[in-house]
């Protein structure tokens, strides 16, 4: 499930970040030689605590309708070995009739993954956007503060990131905003996960 949560970031991140930098004010740049920072914007928000807090929500809120759709198929796929372990054993007009109900199944479940797709996008949308118009805001005056002229956007996933050849590790800025921002939101780390359990046998 996290990691269909994690798919789903990526598709809607790129739709926030435009409208973050929009939304605030650049920084007006001090006079003398320009100081450049590279930061990895949506890591950065995906890794805020308060992020991942709303997130694990998300996941609970939509687990039950995740789990419908397992059992959906989980039916589907038992309704089709059957059928099949059973084809020269039945008449036509069943074998027709089971073959339309499994596609009638596909179908219904087709739509509830799409409709759930949907719902999960939208509010992860609404989740990120409105974390990463705040984390801007922490960014953008730190910048300001440190006197930098122009901070890059360092993701990779990002068609329209710039190409960075080279940057030094000093010029990242990413786990100083980051820091600062879960320092301002006063949102506590979340709790950490259990190592999963190595299979009996392994070394």
């Amino acid at each position: 499930m996290k990691r269909y949560f994690a798919i789903i970031v990526l598709l809607v991140s790129g739709f926030v970040l435009s409208a973050a930098a929009q939304t605030s004010p650049a920084p007006k740049a001090p006079a003398g030689p320009g100081k450049i920072a590279v930061c990895s914007f949506q890591a950065a928000v995906g890794q805020t605590n308060e992020f991942q807090r709303d997130i694990a929500d998300l996941e609970k809120k939509y687990e039950p309708r995740r789990q419908q759709l397992k059992v959906l198929a989980d039916e589907i796929d038992s309704q089709e070995k059957q059928l099949k372990s059973q084809g020269d054993k039945i008449s036509e007009a069943e074998r027709a009739h089971r073959a339309k109900t499994i596609e009638e199944k596909k179908k219904q479940g087709q739509r509830q993954a799409e409709d759930l797709q949907n719902d999960v996008q939208g509010e992860m949308q609404e989740v990120f956007g409105k974390v990463a118009g705040k984390v801007y805001d922490v960014l953008s005056n730190y910048a300001q503060q440190q006197g930098y002229t122009l901070v890059l956007d360092s993701t990779v996933s990002r068609q329209q990131a710039p190409l960075i050849l080279f940057s030094d590790q000093s010029t990242d800025i990413s786990k100083t905003v980051l820091d600062a921002y879960n320092l301002k939101s006063g949102v506590p780390a979340p709790p950490a996960q259990p190592a999963a359990a190595k299979p009996s046998g392994s070394r």
